[in-house]
């Protein structure tokens, strides 16, 4: 059952620095001040960190251990575990599943991109709250520029896959997901000083 052409991580931060990647996302630096702030604070955090460790860790978990032992993709785990049964429907659905996660975060990822090249050129200077929320309204309701960065995330992300395990998604995570922690940092010491 042990596939040695099969592509690994070549160390143990690895793998936690791309399942971190993987399960923060956007939706926690985005979404999750605003949600935290909204929903009660820090009752909140409790409720949302105890989901996390009674739901989302066994998950994760049984994850690891069902493509440890099966040594296959999402919609081969099943197949290989359990053949001749419906349970590689799951293993689909696994699949169909990240690819709307993945709809969904391109969209916004290429969002990202554009605020990314306004902040280098400096285009925030000077503006009003108003004028900032009008700019993203014009900017989601064009159709050229949404798509165009979306088209370039897409792109990125493509080039990251396709240089493999070791050289692209290992890569990549060792090198932003630190940078992603220390800009977390940064960004709560400003908050505190604002």
């Amino acid at each position: 059952m042990e596939n040695k052409n099969r592509a690994q991580f070549s160390s143990k931060f690895a793998v936690v620095a791309a399942a971190v990647g993987s399960a923060v996302g956007l939706g926690n630096i985005w979404r999750f001040p605003y949600e935290l702030g909204s929903n009660g604070g820090f009752a909140f955090l409790l409720i949302y960190l105890l989901c996390v460790f009674l739901l989302g860790m066994p998950v994760m978990l049984s994850e690891l251990v069902i493509g440890r032992r099966s040594q296959a993709n999402a919609s081969g785990a099943f197949r290989v575990l359990k053949p001749n049964t419906h349970w590689s429907l799951v293993g689909l659905l696994g699949v169909v599943t990240a690819f709307v996660i993945l709809s969904f975060y391109f969209v916004v990822a290429g969002w990202s991109l554009e605020y990314v090249f306004q902040a280098l050129a400096n285009c925030f200077e000077g503006k009003t709250p108003s004028d900032l929320s009008q700019a993203f309204t014009d900017f989601s309701t064009d159709v050229v520029r949404p798509l165009f960065w979306t088209v370039v995330f897409v792109v990125l992300t493509a080039v990251v896959i396709l240089a493999g395990v070791q050289n692209g998604i290992e890569k990549m995570s060792k090198i932003l997901m630190p940078l992603l922690f220390l800009i977390i940092i940064v960004l709560c010491v400003r908050s505190v000083t604002l």
